[in-house]
């Protein structure tokens, strides 16, 4: 079997000329004019952004930083499969590509500042495009490789893989063959097309305005395969086994996150809070029901009723009241669990059960529906501090076996 590597060593050329792209311009030919030196066996390595630029895959944007990032957010809902890792505003997310990655491929970088780019919404097709293009405008036969970044499970960094490939086996297979130790290789494939990717951004870089580079010295044979082969499939991910044992670590782990150092001024996600919510209300006939005044000057009032119950020095972004509706015992079980699901979002809490006096406040500020009896409130924030884990605990002090 032939070895993947180059013998004779690879050269990485950068093409040079290139414009800025808008949608509708004409990628091949200016490739074609940019780079007359193109030979068969090249492989052509093109940044995603510049098939999302003349592909029309850009969205028009506010400039305000706030605005923007907020239609970012939305973009990264729309083109989302399905949330695979969340972690404050960060998510992990399978795109409707199948490809993995954070924020699902939305960029607002190397774009006009109103403007967000989208992924290509087919890679592996114009890849392909631009090969059949390239070979009628030069009457050469070339790899295409299209290039996206990403960090990497487990490593720090981020480098540059394939998300769309022509003419190329982006996969070689050393399985059944023997090293020179003649060991058989049982398991080795090789991610040709990514390696490309990561050799090829190398030149490219980030800060330079460079999107393409050509790959030359590897001759690769066409096998028909595409960089949707790359992505795999649900069935095969090891990381989805040992959910179970994930879920019953994080039930023993589970520590609220306080306030003791106060909120940050950074806005409270308002998916995150609802989520909380509805896992806290989830048992039938819940005992409690939670009221949230989105409105500032609505919530400023509230707190100032209850200043003399809750701690202001804590800058509380956001309020929660709660209500109950059934027994004392039951309720507390439901705000805990309120308490808990906020902390499983990153968010920070604090409650404070009202005493008389402060039930009677509460009452003159709000119409109370019939049957919500005012118990406490919640003040929610992202925490001004991570979480610092407490000492183990030594069962001898604490739990007696009998």
């Amino acid at each position: 079997m032939r070895d993947h590597a180059a013998p004779e060593g690879l050269t990485i050329l950068p093409v040079r000329g290139l414009p800025d792209f808008r949608p509708g311009d004409d990628l091949a030919g200016a490739l074609a004019q940019a780079a007359p030196w193109l030979q068969d066996g090249d492989v052509v390595v093109v940044t995603s952004k510049v098939f999302s630029k003349t592909e029309g895959r850009l969205v028009p944007a506010p400039t305000d930083p706030e605005e923007r990032d907020a239609l970012r957010r939305e973009l990264v809902d729309a083109e989302t499969e399905r949330v695979l890792a969340r972690r404050g505003r960060t998510l992990i997310v399978a795109g409707k590509l199948g490809i993995v990655q954070a924020a699902a491929g939305v960029d607002g970088s190397n774009v006009r500042r109103d403007e967000l780019a989208l992924l290509p919404a087919d890679p592996d097709a114009s890849a392909a495009r631009l090969r059949a293009d390239l070979r009628r405008l030069r009457e050469v036969d070339v790899a295409v490789v299209v290039t996206d970044t990403m960090g990497r499970t487990w490593r720090v960094g981020q480098t540059d893989v394939a998300i769309g490939s022509a003419g190329l086996p982006v996969l070689h297979r050393y399985e059944g063959t023997h090293d020179a130790e003649g060991n058989e290789l049982l398991v080795t494939e090789v991610a040709l097309a990514d390696e490309l990717a990561a050799a090829a951004d190398l030149v490219k870089g980030k800060l330079g305005g460079l999107p393409v580079a050509v790959v030359r010295g590897l001759n690769p044979v066409d096998d028909g395969s595409t960089a949707r082969d790359l992505v795999r499939p649900v069935e095969d991910d090891l990381f989805s086994l040992g959910t179970e044992e994930a879920i019953a670590q994080g039930r023993r782990e589970a520590v609220l996150l306080g306030a003791e150092d106060g909120f940050t001024d950074e806005p409270v996600d308002a998916a995150a809070v609802r989520r909380a919510a509805g896992a806290a209300l989830a048992q039938p006939q819940s005992p409690v029901r939670f009221a949230w005044p989105h409105d500032p000057g609505r919530r400023d009032a509230l707190l100032a009723a209850v200043a003399a119950e809750v701690d202001r020095r804590l800058g509380a972004p956001e309020l929660v009241l709660a209500f109950a509706t059934g027994s004392d015992l039951a309720t507390g079980g439901a705000v805990r669990s309120f308490l808990v699901a906020l902390a499983a979002e990153g968010l920070g809490a604090r409650w404070t059960e009202l005493s008389a006096a402060g039930v009677g406040v509460l009452r003159g500020a709000v119409d109370v529906p019939p049957g919500w009896r005012p118990v406490g409130v919640v003040v929610v924030g992202v925490p001004a501090e991570a979480p610092r884990p407490g000492p183990e605990g030594d069962p001898a002090t604490g739990l007696v076996e009998w």
